[in-house]
């Protein structure tokens, strides 16, 4: 199973996530979607899974829930937008660890890419693919691409998307002197 993972795309798609997830078999976002209206297109596109984030509407948030738990070629996986990182857990992932406890735990919100292993959590895989829109205080958009077999993560990749500031973007005012 491969898997293409974003998160806070704050209502902007790069047509280019397109191009990079086309061999996935799911796409999954860890929230702050941004426009209700990018939502028939990832539907449309894959498997789509998704939490809604902090900044998202109620049409999203009808959609899509704030925590999913689910099973992947065997795995558990749980999703949040908000959910701390290792060891700096929220409050609600730390109680629900304390009951059990996933293989891979996705989070968004920070726009900083992470990947790492969960050493008082082991084998907890903590993954956080950044920010894949253009807003935020990131300076590369970026993306993972994975896969899940026989309940084996491997070929982990990191995408960059290239700067959050698009050309077009830095246009400014004159400078009068």
């Amino acid at each position: 199973m491969k898997i293409g993972l974003l998160s806070d795309t704050h209502g902007w798609m790069d047509p280019s996530i397109f191009d990079h997830f086309k061999i996935c078999d799911e796409v999954w976002h860890a929230g702050d979607i941004g426009d209700p209206k990018l939502l028939p297109t990832f539907a449309a596109f894959k498997v789509f899974r998704a939490v809604h984030g902090n900044i998202d509407a109620q049409a999203v948030r009808l959609v899509y829930p704030s925590f999913q738990s689910f099973n992947c070629e065997g795995i558990t996986i749980w999703m949040v937008h908000i959910g701390g990182a290792p060891p700096l857990y929220t409050a609600e992932i730390r109680a629900k660890l304390k009951q059990t406890q996933p293989a891979i735990l996705v989070c968004g919100h920070s726009h900083i890419l992470r990947i790492m292993r969960d050493k008082k959590h082991p084998p907890l895989l903590y993954l956080n693919p950044g920010a894949a829109g253009q807003q935020g205080h990131h300076s590369v958009r970026t993306l993972l691409r994975f896969e899940i077999n026989n309940t084996k993560i491997g070929n982990m990749e990191v995408i960059e998307l290239g700067s959050r500031v698009l050309p077009n973007a830095l246009e400014r005012e004159p400078d009068p002197t």
